[in-house]
């Protein structure tokens, strides 16, 4: 499978097979140039991308679930309705990423996602969600970025 910009041109082969599938989970691409590249819709949950560049990416509604994005540049990428629950986004630059509603209004989640010592100044965070395992920044107030705390769905046993 061959990971493209926004423009078509490959940035990174996998060397999966392309069966029409969009999956990359527990792929590593840490450290990897993926400058603007067209991930929407993809699932990569568990991956690593640690100190990617993904700046100006294409990740709506991308499942993102446990990814490690620690010390990535996400700077104005598109995360509208991605699944960033459990991530690691701890020293990630997030200057101008676009973290809002999608186009049908859901909400980009960030339910238990570790954004301790990210950049998230000028981010847009207008109703995504945290609940009170996800880690902010020393100061940040998420209430006052249009954040909403959710509250975990997961089962009682």
């Amino acid at each position: 499978m061959r990971i493209r910009n926004q423009q078509g041109e490959v940035l990174y082969d996998t060397g999966r097979s392309n069966r029409g599938e969009l999956a990359l989970d527990s792929i590593d691409l840490s450290g990897c140039n993926l400058e603007a590249a067209d991930l929407g819709g993809f699932g990569m949950c568990d991956a690593n991308l640690e100190g990617a560049n993904l700046r100006g990416a294409n990740l709506y509604w991308a499942i993102l679930f446990r990814t490690n994005f620690r010390n990535c540049d996400l700077r104005d990428a598109d995360l509208c309705g991605a699944n960033l629950e459990e991530t690691n986004l701890e020293g990630a630059d997030l200057r101008g990423a676009n973290l809002g509603p999608d186009s049908l209004g859901g909400s980009t989640r960030l339910q238990g996602a570790r954004l301790f010592g990210a950049r998230l100044s000028e981010a847009i965070l207008t109703s995504a969600e945290y609940d009170n395992a996800t880690v902010f920044p020393a100061g940040f107030d998420p209430q006052a970025h249009g954040m909403r705390e959710s509250f975990s769905k997961k089962k009682n046993t």
